[in-house]
């Protein structure tokens, strides 16, 4: 009797410290899916994250104590070595993983208090000596987390309150200038590069890499406003109608920028009309603060934007290219909703030394030059300059700061390598015009050098346009490109149907495939050439690339 207590608890607790490894790669699942039980249910389902190897073992166990007469003993002795070994060899994702688990103060309540869950159940487990049990506790563990996300759900809204109301209180006595940046793509590249510009006036404080979300900026502002900024840069995320709105709120912008609206995380809003309504938000939140805004002309293409923009014209200017009746027009636009005062975009040429912008804002002619790569951040330094004029900057300096911008990292960002190899790291957030501009940057930097190679797993959240826009950009890669490299190829088997409709391979074209970053990256260290561009377009985070085999 004593035996059979002793090692039913040791089982218990090879069975926590397993539970506490797997609980661990659910919570980098649920972490990055920003806490939200909904979607990261919808993520295993999708993914069928299921147990089979632990639950297989523990099915050979449960057979041999059905149908022959082992001992209790040695049955639970069986459990406690499979949940022993189990534990060793699952994956530690704070360790293993290209975003690695942060076991933040909340993402650590929220394991422990899954585990104390777990725990639980573990002891009728044991309890009841069954195996079956054993199995429906293994495969219950991501229910656990639901559970314990859940049943902290009100502590954690009392605490995230308090940092509100914190953040509120301390942003109203510096009251800094708060200028919000949206936009469905090109965000966090205004971001930086009117944080740059902005930088070389008055001490200016943005919001850093892509926090763009309520405790996101919260945290920003409690940790690093100080009274001497006098620029508050904010990036602002949508996740739905209302999240620009709370935004607002919370830093109630004098100026907005918004830079595009198109198909990136279309899958959360099933409409571009819904994007619209998100994003122009902020519009409606500086008209009420007086303020302006700055929009990219593209954005008005629809109704409910021009409609914002038609009450209040003077509040805002747009940034674009003219109508140009000898030109193709481009997604069908046959016009421009430019005004006789707005920015025009005149021409925007790309060099090996960077961008050359020539553009015309209030009767006024500009070369803005700037060390940076891809067309459409051409785009972007329009709309930088015009909000930075708009703030009273002089139109020298501006153009002074943005000759020294620097590379913004994982967006293009070219890097010379000594083995005489040149990557463009493009690994962060694709969407189409940026894949587009990569590859133009190809083009441009492999000509008269070495091979264009590419290496993408394509892009995400496209929703209903996922099979057209990579058919389309596997067409364009297989124009520009000497070498194709596929990661994870069944999310994107249109992509490859299009570089094979141009017969690429007949032309000395390759395409590779691979499941995985690592394989393509080993691949591509034993045949690189000096003189040759890689091109590395997106790196998908471990829920879309790495599912969990278990």
């Amino acid at each position: 009797m004593i035996e059979i207590i002793a090692i039913q608890t040791v089982t218990i607790i090879a069975f926590i410290a397993f539970a506490g490894k797997r609980l661990m790669n659910y919570l980098h699942s649920l972490q990055q899916e920003d806490y939200d039980n909904a979607r990261l249910g919808g993520w295993i389902m999708h993914n069928k994250v299921f147990d089979t190897r632990v639950s297989f073992l523990l099915l050979i166990i449960a057979s041999l104590s059905l149908f022959t007469s082992i001992s209790v003993f040695i049955i639970s002795s069986g459990i406690f070595l499979i949940f022993i070994f189990a534990a060793y060899f699952e994956k530690d994702p704070r360790k293993h993983s290209k975003k690695a688990l942060v076991l933040t103060k909340r993402a650590s309540r929220i394991l422990i208090a899954s585990i104390a869950y777990s725990s639980l159940f573990s002891i009728i487990c044991a309890y009841f000596l069954s195996p079956i049990l054993w199995i429906a506790m293994v495969q219950l563990i991501p229910l656990m987390l639901i559970i314990g996300n859940a049943s902290l759900a009100p502590k954690e809204s009392a605490i995230q309150k308090k940092f509100y109301n914190e953040a509120r209180a301390k942003l109203e006595e510096i009251n800094p200038i708060i200028i919000g940046i949206t936009g469905s793509y090109g965000k966090t590249s205004v971001k930086h590069i009117l944080g740059h510009v902005l930088k070389n006036s008055a001490p200016t404080l943005m919001t850093p890499g892509s926090v763009n979300t309520l405790m996101g900026i919260t945290r920003i502002i409690r940790e690093q406003l100080n009274p001497n900024h006098k620029y508050f840069i904010v990036e602002m995320g949508a996740y739905g109608e209302g999240s620009i709105a709370s935004l607002c709120e919370l830093t109630p912008p004098n100026f907005g920028i918004i830079t595009s609206i198109g198909h990136a995380h279309y899958e959360r809003f099933k409409s571009l009309e819904a994007v619209v309504k998100a994003k122009y938000e902020l519009a409606e939140s500086v008209i009420r603060q007086h303020g302006k805004m700055i929009v990219h002309e593209k954005t008005l293409k629809f109704e409910h934007s021009r409609n914002i923009r038609h009450k209040a014209m003077d509040s805002f200017v747009a940034c674009g290219e003219p109508h140009n009746p000898t030109k193709k027009p481009k997604n069908g636009q046959e016009f421009s909703y430019l005004a006789p005062d707005d920015l025009k975009i005149l021409s925007i040429e790309q060099t090996p030394k960077g961008l050359c912008v020539n553009i015309k804002f209030r009767d006024e002619k500009y070369t803005l030059r700037a060390p940076l790569y891809g067309i459409h951040h051409g785009h972007n330094i329009a709309l930088a300059f015009a909000c930075a004029i708009t703030l009273g900057m002089d139109a020298k300096d501006i153009k002074t700061a943005l000759a020294s911008t620097p590379q913004i990292n994982h967006r293009l960002e070219v890097k010379r390598q000594v083995d005489k190899t040149t990557i463009i790291d493009d690994a962060y957030n694709s969407n189409p015009p940026g894949f587009r501009s990569a590859l133009h940057v190809l083009g441009v930097l492999s000509k008269d050098a070495g091979r264009a190679i590419l290496i993408t797993p394509g892009i995400v959240e496209l929703g209903a346009a996922h099979n057209d826009v990579h058919k389309t950009l596997g067409i364009l890669a297989a124009e520009i490109c000497d070498i194709v490299i596929v990661i994870n190829p069944n999310r994107i088997p249109t992509f490859i149907e299009g570089f094979h409709s141009k017969n690429a391979e007949q032309h000395g074209k390759i395409i590779k495939e691979f499941d995985h970053f690592e394989d393509a990256q080993e691949w591509m260290f034993k045949n690189k050439q000096a003189g040759d561009v890689i091109l590395l377009e997106n790196d998908l985070p471990d829920i879309y690339e790495r599912v969990l085999k278990i």
